[in-house]
């Protein structure tokens, strides 16, 4: 963005710049999520492979769905664990937060395994004695399980500034929800319209002089299909044309 300096001059901020190349582990993560997803609605669990984030392993994790609202801590890199100054697997994501967002965090969770949605949540841990005020952002990406339920998450969580003293715990400043049923429509081919099958006509483009007892053909004739006659007795017999034919004789009438 660019200001008006003092003396007239123009002055660029990178402060929009700044901010983004401080969560490229956040990018990274949703455009691995976003590659695996490979146009469906969502990716499976079992797509994930760790050298694919590799360099944002420490700040990425993996959801499990264990109640409304309420997601623990399968998976977790190591800038988690050193957010809160101990292990966090198993632990719910909520513990990241304080009492007064917990419901706001909750409501972003079944927005990412309901709708299905992508989420951002903006974060921030207010300073203290000897806790520096820090920003965070977390990204939530929806996954099925093994048994095809949408009850994973594959997630990142970056921070800013030193991390002080521990546990720190953040305030929900702002989410991003964006719903990924809508996208995934937008993608599917249009069903092609299905006609029937044409019947098959012969086509004469010579009409042969008629021979004695035959017939000329007609339009509405098929290629595969000769005229018969059936006789008296009920033999079949051919219709005369062009080139010699035979015909079946009876042979056990008295």
């Amino acid at each position: 963005m660019r200001q008006d300096g003092g003396d007239g001059s123009r002055v660029v901020s990178f402060s929009n710049f700044m901010t983004a190349s401080k969560f490229n582990a956040v990018q990274e993560v949703e455009a691995y999520w976003e590659a695996i997803r490979a146009g469906r609605l969502v990716p499976r669990r079992a797509d994930i492979d760790p050298r694919g984030i590799e360099r944002a392993l420490e700040f990425a994790f993996v959801l499990e769905r264990v109640a409304p609202g309420i997601a623990r801590l399968r998976i977790a890199g190591s800038h988690l664990s050193d957010l809160m100054g101990m292990e966090v697997r198993g632990m719910p994501v909520s513990s990241f937060v304080t009492p007064q967002s917990r419901n706001r965090m909750g409501d972003a969770l079944e927005q990412v395994f309901d709708s299905p949605a992508k989420v951002t949540v903006d974060l921030e841990s207010e300073g203290g004695l000897g806790k520096p005020t820090i920003t965070g952002r977390m990204i939530l990406l929806p996954m099925k399980s093994d048994l095809g339920d949408i009850s994973r998450a594959l997630g990142c969580f970056a921070t800013t500034g030193e991390i002080g003293r521990t546990p720190r715990r953040f305030e929900v400043t702002d989410t991003h929800v964006r719903p990924l049923l809508g996208d995934f429509m937008a993608k599917q081919p249009e069903p092609q319209e299905t006609r029937p099958a044409r019947r098959k006509e012969q086509i004469v483009t010579e009409t042969p002089q008629p021979h004695h007892g035959s017939r000329v053909p007609e339009p509405g004739d098929a290629f595969d299909r000769a005229p018969r006659k059936a006789t008296a007795t009920g033999a079949v017999r051919m219709k005369p044309g062009p080139r010699p034919y035979l015909s079946v004789v009876d042979t056990d009438r008295d």
